[in-house]
């Protein structure tokens, strides 16, 4: 018998971006690159594995933004075309490595992925990754979860209960329809929780939730087995916690694995690294230099000087690593399980796009750890939090905490002096959201087409990324803009509403741009 269990999530997230008002978008590169690196290889590693008969399990959350990102027709165009030119470069790039035979081996290498992408990604996945997807979920191998529609911060929204639900509802709607059928969990955006949202899931068939470690561990009354096993909150919804020591060997910059000297170097890219000339073709349209995906360097350490990147030495490290952590999920599990008289749950979550993007190795990592809990061990089974709940149906009731897994573990990444000013136009907004879906209950034609585009864009500026970007100061003029533009666009919907004065022309142009979620009702922020 197995003396714990494993239950890895991936939290795959991209805020809506969709630029066709541009030929060329910096920030359509975030998807691009996200499908190219972590998605497409995901999936191939998970293809891998049952042809192989590897029985693994695995959680991932595909949120609403990021779903309709995949069925964008647009983006979808966009992307093809972006392998192609990636294509191009890289027979490019074997041309001209020719006299170096490490760089050339490393060019090859792009060259076969980029075509292999494209190969898989019109041929066997015929362009729908959700559709991939779903694949594994009906074999019973992957729990696909929801997350809020546009990946609110939910806390931050306690002032409007409607839109915490409208987020909600949404985004289980929306999942419905991509997935035909309904979510048994959801990722609430950035593990954010406060008091009362677990009754909104309940009232919404929503079966559990994760939290940040200290969601569990600071719960009323203190649950007895930690965060190595799910709380029941009152409202009946479980509550799983974050496991800190499986977490930090994955994530910690420090003392990660992804940031181990064999491994590939993210920060040297030939879109920098090359003569402008010969690259200009390859980056944006502006001219201003971007990551094309080819680097050639490892790690190294913490120098300016990068030795060539060894991806034979690179697999073989993901390798080594994958045995250590599960050597290390052996040892807890069995530490734990007589501790507590029980086999734990240790809950692994993590940004899908860590796996891929930013650990160009992560995806093999993945792979080689299913491998090896299939076939060296019998201490712990990979789970879904699905499965733990039929095996585990009593658990203790109790109150999460508020948390969230952000800087300090609440909400101060959210709301601080850099992103501050938004909340008193998003909380504004929300309410006149929720007065006009009551004063016009029945709405049709031009006016509820308005009401459900003053929906979108509302739900568009909510979005926490707006938020984290301008704290993380990275694209931040990017983020006041996208912030701004919704509002603004809302707000001319609103007035266009109450005075029966709606621009047609207006309202078609940015239902155009801002198309996402078809099956949208303005009803859902009604007042219950």
């Amino acid at each position: 018998m197995e003396k714990g269990y494993l239950c890895p999530v991936l939290h795959a997230h991209l805020p809506y971006v969709r630029h066709p008002e541009y030929s060329d978008s910096f920030e359509e590169d975030w998807f691009f690159e996200a499908v190219s690196e972590t998605y497409l290889p995901i999936l191939r590693a998970l293809e891998n594995l049952t042809q192989d008969n590897i029985d693994w399990r695995l959680t991932i959350s595909i949120t609403p933004t990021l779903m309709e990102m995949l069925k964008d027709d647009l983006l979808i165009i966009r992307y093809i075309k972006h392998l192609e030119k990636l294509t191009e470069l890289a027979e490019k790039e074997v041309h001209r490595t020719k006299n170096n035979p490490h760089f050339q081996k490393l060019a090859q290498m792009y060259l076969i992925n980029f075509i292999d992408l494209k190969h898989y990604f019109i041929e066997i996945y015929s362009k729908d990754l959700i559709q991939a997807f779903s694949h594994f979920q009906e074999l019973g191998k992957l729990e696909i979860i929801t997350c809020a529609a546009t990946h609110g911060y939910l806390p931050l929204m306690e002032i409007n209960p409607e839109a915490i639900r409208a987020q909600i509802k949404i985004g289980i709607k929306n999942y419905q329809k991509h997935l035909k059928q309904k979510p048994r969990g959801i990722w609430l955006p950035e593990c954010g929780y406060n008091l009362g949202i677990d009754s909104i899931l309940k009232d919404e068939g929503i079966q559990f939730f994760f939290t940040d470690t200290h969601g569990i561990l600071y719960a009323k009354p203190r649950p007895r087995y930690a965060n190595f096993a799910p709380i029941y909150c009152p409202s009946g919804v479980a509550a799983f916690g974050r496991d800190l020591e499986s977490s930090k060997q994955v994530w910690s910059a420090k003392d990660g694995y992804p940031g181990d000297s064999e491994y590939r170097e993210f920060y040297r890219d030939i879109g920098f690294d090359l003569d402008y000339d010969y690259i200009k073709p390859y980056i944006h349209e502006s001219g201003e230099r971007i990551n094309t995906g080819i680097k050639y360097y490892r790690i190294t350490g913490i120098t300016d000087h990068k030795e060539p990147y060894n991806p034979e030495q690179a697999i073989q490290k993901a390798a080594l690593h994958a045995g250590n952590f599960l050597f290390n999920r052996e040892k807890q599990a069995e530490y734990l399980y007589d501790i507590l008289g029980k086999p734990p749950i240790i809950v692994a979550p993590y940004d899908a796009e860590l796996f891929g993007h930013w650990w160009f190795e992560g995806p093999a990592w993945l792979e080689f750890l299913f491998r090896k809990i299939h076939f060296d061990q019998k201490i712990i089974k990979l789970i879904t939090p699905t499965e733990y709940l039929k095996i585990f149906s009593k658990n203790q009731i109790s109150t999460p905490n508020i948390s969230s897994w952000g800087y300090k573990g609440y909400h101060e990444v959210w709301l601080e002096g850099n992103n501050d000013w938004i909340y008193r136009h998003l909380h504004k907004a929300a309410f006149r959201m929720t007065e006009l879906a009551n004063r016009f209950k029945n709405a049709s034609g031009i006016l509820k087409r308005a009401l459900n585009q003053a929906s979108r864009e509302l739900l568009l500026a909510q979005s926490s990324d707006w938020a984290f970007i301008m704290k993380t100061g990275t694209v931040v003029e990017y983020a006041h803009n996208r912030t701004k533009e919704h509002i603004i666009n809302f707000t001319k919907l609103y007035e266009g509403c109450l005075n029966n004065s709606i621009d047609e022309i207006k309202l078609k142009e940015i239902e155009e741009k801002n198309n996402l979620f078809s099956e949208i009702d303005y009803c859902d922020f009604a007042s219950i």
